[in-house]
């Protein structure tokens, strides 16, 4: 099972950026996506990238202000944040899965999460 670390969360005001980083143990020829959850809500999905990286998928909230990208070498899968508004405010979840109809299905291995808090 792969192992998950995230990082890079924290306050940033609205139309601020944040960078998070997943560092995944051992090898993950597997697509990778980022998840949130905000209090009182689902977990929900908010981008993926296939195993060579030619491919990502977004959520409608964040088409044209998110990017992710990987990097194989260092095991290591990045969101890139920017335009940020309260309502990206969730702890951000990094996982393995599925590319399906443009979104993601966990294999349901996550990591510890790291909070994004926007400030308006």
């Amino acid at each position: 099972q792969v192992q998950l670390v995230e990082s890079g969360g924290g306050l940033v005001q609205a139309g601020g950026s944040l960078r998070l980083s997943c560092v995944a143990s051992g090898r993950n020829p597997y697509a990778m996506g980022w998840f949130r959850q905000a209090p009182g809500k689902e977990r929900e999905f908010v981008a993926a990238i296939s195993w060579n990286g030619g491919s990502t998928y977004f959520a409608d909230s964040v088409k044209g202000r998110f990017t992710i990208s990987r990097d194989n070498s260092e095991n290591t899968v990045y969101l890139q944040m920017t335009s940020l508004k309260p309502e990206d405010t969730a702890v951000y979840y990094c996982t393995a899965g599925l590319i399906q109809s443009a979104t993601m299905r966990p294999f349901g291995s996550w990591g510890q999460g790291t909070q994004v808090t926007v400030s308006s």
